[in-house]
Formats: C-alpha cells, structure tokens, sequence
C-alpha cells in the first residue's frame, strides 16, 4: 500500500492523506471521496502511512500537474493567503507532451524607427515596459515579438484585461498568423476550450490571446508574456484567491525563464517605478486633439450639447462617458435627504427606467420605484447624479435626426452584443455612444471627433490614495479615442481643469510627481493589505476586526493604517468591518495574514479595490 498527500481541488481544505495499491507520480490528478462526496486532488508527495486510517483512491485521471506548476501554485497559496487546492484549481492540468510548435507565419510585420527602437528593447530586458501613447503602435511591437517567438519554435501568451478587448485583436492575430493561435475566456463553449487544450497539446497553437485565466493554461515551450493594457484592474480577481494576473506574469517569467512585456498608454505607478520602460510617443496616423473643459454641473449643460451639435454637423461620430449606468445613481428625498436603499446593502440604489425598477448594483436585489420616501413618507422624491440610459435617453431627444448607442454592461453583457455594437459604430450606423469604463478599453472608434467626458469629479474625490492615478488614466484613454485618425475634440466637465490641464499631456511627468507624494506611505513604497470579515450578525464581524487589530501588534513592522465599519457597510444582508495595514516587508504582511486567515476574515494582498 502507498500513502500520499493530496490537495483537493477548489477545497479550502489543508492537504489530507490518501492510500492507493498502486504507486502514483507527483502531480497526478486523482478523484477521490470525501464526506460521501467524489472530488478531485493532486498528488503532493509520498508520506509514511499513518497511524490513522486512510480513505482509498478512487482512480488515477489522465491528467497533471508539472514540478514547476506546483511550485507557482505554492506561491499563489502562500502570497495570496489562499489553500494549495484553491491555488491549484486556477491551473489547467497538462495531459501529455506537445509534438511540435508551428513555425509557420503568414505575414512579416513592417516597423517604424521608433517601433524598432521600442521592439529592441523588450528583446534586451526579460521584463519591460512598452509606454506607448494611444495610437502609438504598440500592437505593431507586440505582433512582431509574437513573429520572432514562433520561428524561434516557441509559443506566446497575449494578455487582455476583458473579453471586451478580444474581437478587434481577433482579426489582427488572424490576419497575421491564421489558424496558429486562438482565443481563451471564461465565455468560450466547454466544446471550444476542449478543442483548444487538445491543439494545445498537441502544439498545434503558436499564440494564446484571452483574460486572465490564459495564464494557467499548460502552454508547451513558451517564450514570451505580453500583458497589454497592464493598467487595467480586471487583471485583479475579486475572489479568493485574489490574484492579480500581470504582477504573477512578471513572476511566472522570472520562474520559468521567460520573456515578459507590459503595455500601456498610462502605466500604473507600480510598474513604471519597479520595471525598466521604454517611452513610445507620437502616434501611427495623423491626429490632433483639442481639450476643453466645461466647469458647470455635472449635467447636459449648454456647452455639452453645442459641442455635440457642432461635431455631429461635422459628421463625426461622439463618445460620452459617465462614470455610472442606469438611468440615475440615487433617488432622494428632498425632505429628509436620504437615498432609497437597498434592504441588503448599505448603499443607494440605482434607477433604471426601462424595467420600472430600483436595482442594487452590489447583489442585484430589485424592487419597484417607490412613490414616497420609505424613511419618512414624503412624496418629494428626485433623482440625481444621471446614468448612461437618462443621458442616452435624453440625447435622442436633442438629437433626434441621429442615432444614440448606449454601451455598458446593461446593454452589452456577451461577446456576441460586443461585436455587434462595435462593428454598427465603425460602420456609422451609430453616431453618438454613452458608456462607462468600458468606452476607454482600447476600442479603435476611426470616426470619433469627440469625446464627452462627464461626471468625473465623483472618481477623483474618492477615498482612494490611487484617485488620482486611476481618475487621470481614465480620461487620458477615453480622450485618446477621438481623432485616432485625424482632428479631435475633448470636453471635460469638471472643477478640476486645472489639474487636468497640468497632466493630461504629460503622464509621465505625473507619475514622477505622483512618485513623490507616495514615498514612505503607499505603494510602490510599501506593501499594503486590506482584512474584510463579513457576518450576519454585525457584532461577530465587529469582533473578527478588533481581535485582528490587537494582534497586528504582535507583528514587527506591520502598522494598522485604520479599521472599522467599511465604507460600505451591508452587502447581500452581512455586516462589513475592514482593517488596512501597511509594512515596508511583504513577508512581514504575510505572516500577519496567516496568522488570522482562521477567523472568518477575507485577506486581499496588494489590494486594489477600497469600497
């Protein structure tokens, strides 16, 4: 009889011992019983028996684990405070060697002096930065690496932070490399992700493009890592384990000796400051861009809708950008000044006229518009703070010659609604689109000779020591949509012009500035981590923190940055108390981590989310 440690599968559960008659090699997948319940583990290594009695395994798949895989995965359990099952399970196992790498490639990729000064570097640093203006052509760079890794015999990974990203990128990789490559998200088919895994062991594939989930495929001989659009934060996972993708790309390079490459027109701190970058300027067509600013209300102000008139009888096509969906972000009582809350969560609910409906954009819980104040009876209640679907609602009835297209996730929830929306813009059939954050994701708008931007000063005035960064980067890329081939028009509605006016033409002079203000305080200087118990009794939750509080004293350089009720208290009927904590040390963070992950508390590393 053979005695091994196993790690199950998405189990929070430490690794448990298991016997099989027959000996099995590390890494091995296994199924196996637990509770009466069939489940999958991997084989960690061989122990004496035990004196205790040990379950039987059940069978042995035709699937693994590589040497190299569990020891990433060991780190994920160790950084992101998580199980080595939970780590594991983000992995795609391996199921036999590839045969071959395809050299075969269709087209030779063409650069410009600075294209090749931009293509040198990243061939001369294992891990760089390609800080590229929008438009610059950092997609050029990348496709020409892509070409040098395959006729090297090796395969590349091409990381974008959503699905959103994948339709345009699809038919440049197509063009460039034909049947070599395919593309990896959580949307694809169970049918399509077997017949790429097949392809991919069989190497039949030179080139992965997907989310961040293509970073765990087993991919054979790989040589290169492009994270492009490194800034966004969909790279970050928003359940445990919360992983952020570029950072473990930078480590899965260093383990597995492989070539890393970030991309951005507005690079995070934290890159810019630890990565060697190479500045890309200019960009690949003709283009100018006039920047205005509207200092008013947040609203459809009289400058706002000259602005659009004027560029809609240029016949160029608009994007306007609000920070919200739905109709409106609050209902108020105009007596005793309160929003209309979710019954669940401790926030206001969002109107959207369309189905009649108040909706909590935290747990989704709906209900009908009330026509008077729940709190206090008065039936003077208004909305404020307009949403995409008022703005667009409200802009066809200015605009009533042309047609509005309204893009966020109410409106686009598959890829299929993408590609349709983006394909009826660049074909003019739509010509003013109202969005959220999703206009700025590195869409190619050929026809926009405006860009509306309203509502930002709600992103700047966050409690978020990164507002500043985050809220600049936002309207640098939403501004770098119009007039990506020839003359565009920017209006910015905020109190903030001047701030605006310093940097939105100089973000690298703002990260060097914004560097200064950081030192000694937050990251890239300091580690930082965020503790969140959640209960349905909001005295546990309460309990969860303070003890955590007290204990964080019992770690050398861990300093308690603050903690309380978190700033949004209820979410799905449980109470929220948060802790921050900051150190100079990751191991010293770690350390105090792990020491309270049994108590019913959520532990996010390098945090990137406040709310």
């Amino acid at each position: 009889m053979f005695y091994y440690q196993v790690s199950l599968l998405k189990s929070p559960l430490s690794p448990l011992t298991y016997r099989s008659t027959e000996p099995v090699t590390t890494g091995s997948v296994v199924e196996l019983t637990l509770n009466g319940k069939m489940l999958r583990g991997v084989i960690l290594e061989e122990v004496e028996k035990p004196l205790f009695e040990c379950s039987l395994m059940v069978l042995t798949c035709n699937a693994f684990y590589p040497p190299k895989t569990l020891e990433l995965a060991k780190f994920i359990s160790e950084y992101y405070v998580c199980s080595l099952g939970e780590a594991l399970s983000l992995f795609t196992p391996a199921t036999h060697k590839a045969l071959h790498v395809s050299k075969e490639v269709v087209t030779h990729i063409v650069l410009s002096r600075e294209q090749q000064k931009a293509y040198d570097f990243a061939l001369s640093h294992k891990a760089s930065l390609l800080f590229g203006d929008t438009g610059s052509g950092k997609t050029e760079v990348y496709m020409k690496l892509f070409e040098t890794v395959i006729e090297q015999g090796q395969s590349a990974l091409f990381l974008m932070p959503e699905i959103g990203l994948t339709p345009q990128m699809k038919s440049r990789l197509k063009k460039h490399f034909g049947t070599h490559f395919a593309i990896w998200h959580s949307k694809i088919t169970h049918k399509k992700k077997a017949d790429i895994l097949s392809k991919i062991q069989n190497g039949e594939l030179s080139i992965i493009a997907g989310t961040r989930s293509a970073l765990f495929l087993p991919l054979n001989n790989l040589g290169l890592i492009v994270v492009d659009e490194e800034h966004d934060e969909s790279y970050k996972s928003s359940s445990r384990p919360r992983y952020n993708a570029k950072d473990l790309a930078l480590l899965f390079g260093q383990k597995l000796g492989v070539r890393v490459l970030l991309g951005s027109a507005t690079p995070t701190l934290s890159s810019f400051h630890k990565v060697p970058y190479f500045r890309l300027k200019g960009t690949f067509f003709d283009s100018s861009n006039l920047i205005s600013f509207d200092e008013g209300e947040h609203a459809l102000s009289a400058m706002v809708l000259h602005a659009i008139e004027k560029a809609l009888r240029a016949q160029r096509q608009v994007v306007v950008f609000l920070p919200t969906r739905a109709n409106f972000k609050y209902i108020t009582c105009k007596d005793c000044g309160s929003n209309v809350e979710c019954p669940f969560c401790a926030v206001g609910m969002s109107l959207h006229g369309n189905a009649h409906a108040l909706k909590c954009h935290y747990c989704n819980y709906t209900e009908a518009i009330p026509k008077v104040c729940p709190k206090c009876g008065c039936e003077d209640i208004v909305a404020n703070r307009m949403g995409t679907a008022e703005v667009s609602s409200k802009l066809q009835e200015y605009f009533k010659a042309y047609v509005v297209g309204q893009f966020d996730r109410d409106e686009v929830r598959t890829e299929k609604q993408l590609d349709t929306i983006l394909a009826a813009f660049n074909e003019r059939k739509i010509d003013i689109m109202v969005g959220t954050q999703m206009l700025s994701k590195g869409h190619d708008y050929h026809g926009v000779g405006l860009a509306v931007i309203l509502g930002i000063d709600a992103l700047l005035g966050m409690s978020d020591f990164r507002a500043r960064e985050k809220t600049l980067a936002l309207v640098k890329q939403i501004a770098g949509r119009s007039g990506r081939k020839g003359y565009g028009e920017v209006l910015i509605q905020s109190k903030n012009a001047s701030f605006f006016k310093h940097y939105l033409e100089d973000f690298e002079g703002f990260l060097k500035d914004e560097l200064t203000h950081r030192k000694g305080l937050y990251p890239p200087f300091k580690k930082m981590l965020r503790l969140m118990a959640s209960h349905i009794k909001e005295e546990k939750a309460k309990v969860w923190i303070e003890t955590a509080n007290s204990r964080a004293k019992q770690f050398k350089g861990v300093e308690v940055v603050g903690w309380g009720k978190a700033s949004i208290g209820k979410i799905a009927g449980k109470y929220r108390y948060e802790l921050l904590a900051r150190s100079d040390s990751s191991r010293a963070l770690l350390e105090f981590a792990h020491h309270v992950k049994a108590h019913g508390i959520e532990i996010d590393m390098d945090p990137l989310s406040f709310s």
